[in-house]
């Protein structure tokens, strides 16, 4: 018994495990990029040039997870995008959209289309997305099969996949289905006219 409450103690005492950092500020390590266009370092952040492409994280897969970017837009127009799940190491801009999820940045999105949407499966509660120049704070949470997202502190969307979703409509709309419970993890440079910043890529395991 005496052994069990010291456990107890101990777990207690124990700081909450931190975000660790993907983007260093200073450099690419550890990203690669496949498609059109590119992303840049410049004074600090990621930005985005030209597309579409896809730049994902290469050392590691995450499961079950807390995923935390922090991006301002430059217009409202400005489009971008978290991949999540992607099971296999992308060989093409257009992976990410089919065989992962796409959560969406977009200021100017309807509730299937704006920031925190899982691009037209599922959709925002509202869209909490600060003006263009205002740096936003999205959080991801990986739980199994199920994606929580928040957006500036507010939760905007709860992503249950055995849920019904829309039907597919459009070429570029995802292909529907399940997708792996642990993946690789992206951004998107969406076209040569819309720039977005990155100040932080992070991730805290569960």
């Amino acid at each position: 018994m005496r052994t069990l409450v010291f456990a107890v103690v101990v777990a207690a005492a124990l700081p909450a495990q931190d975000f660790k950092p993907l983007f260093n500020g200073k450099d690419l390590d550890g990203w690669k990029q496949v498609g059109p266009g590119r992303f840049v370092v410049e004074d600090g952040l990621l930005k985005t040039e030209g597309g579409m492409g896809l730049f994902w994280y290469t050392r590691e897969k995450f499961g079950d997870c807390t995923i935390r970017v922090v991006f301002r837009a430059t217009e409202a127009r400005s489009n971008s995008g978290v991949f999540i799940r992607l099971p296999e190491p992308p060989p093409d801009a257009w992976y990410g959209v089919h065989n992962g999820f796409e959560v969406q940045i977009a200021g100017s999105g309807d509730e299937w289309h704006s920031t925190g949407s899982i691009y037209s499966l599922s959709r925002v509660t509202r869209n909490n997305s600060k003006p263009p120049g205002e740096w936003n704070t999205m959080e991801i949470e990986l739980d199994g099969a199920r994606t929580v997202i928040s957006v500036n502190g507010e939760k905007v969307n709860t992503f249950e996949p055995a849920n019904p979703v829309p039907e597919r409509k459009q070429w570029y709309e995802p292909v529907r289905g399940p997708r792996p419970l642990s993946g690789y993890i992206g951004l998107q440079n969406h076209n040569p006219r819309d720039t977005v910043y990155f100040r932080e890529v992070s991730v805290r395991k569960k």
